[in-house]
């Protein structure tokens, strides 16, 4: 036994006191070696300072453990939270992102299909226009032609007429 063990000490009086012999006519009294028990007692008296200290020591070392992991995992539990936080916000940008970039596709297929029309309208017109000046055109041509078959012919006639004239002549 470690002679200032406090506890050992404790337990040795425990045990001297409890294996001692009994008092006849006295079932709660006992004989212990006094000497032995004093000694004890003294040891356990000059032992208790240190190692309350001893005590007190370990219970702060303890409370200083525990507040070291409780500071670490409030750090781990607010960069935990940083984290999540960040990761929300990119999620967000990113959902906001897709969900503009969808805007923008609907937008420009929109603006494509609405200036194919404008400019299949803008075709046709020409065409309508074109078709119209060619139309137009044909018709002057062949007013023209008429024109010019009916002063040829009527220029041909008086010719006849005359060189059949002359002939008779």
């Amino acid at each position: 036994m470690d002679k200032h063990d406090v506890i050992a000490l404790l337990d040795s009086l425990y045990d001297m006191v409890s294996e001692a012999w009994g008092v006849p006519l006295g079932n709660d009294k006992c004989i212990i070696e006094r000497e032995k028990a004093l000694g004890m007692i003294h040891d356990i008296k000059t032992n208790l300072p240190t190692a309350i200290a001893e005590a007190k020591r370990l219970v702060a070392a303890r409370d200083e453990f525990i507040g070291n992991a409780k500071r670490e995992a409030e750090a781990l539990r607010k960069s935990a939270e940083e984290k999540a936080s960040t990761m929300v916000s990119e999620q967000e940008i990113v959902r906001v992102a897709r969900a503009r970039s969808a805007e923008m596709i609907a937008s420009a297929e929109a603006k494509t299909k609405e200036l194919r029309r404008v400019a299949s309208d803008y075709v046709d017109d020409i065409m309508r226009q074109a078709e119209e000046s060619m139309s137009s055109a044909l018709q002057t041509v062949r007013s023209a032609h008429s024109a010019f078959s009916s002063a040829e012919s009527s220029a041909v006639r008086p010719e006849t007429t005359e060189r059949a004239a002359e002939k008779q002549e």
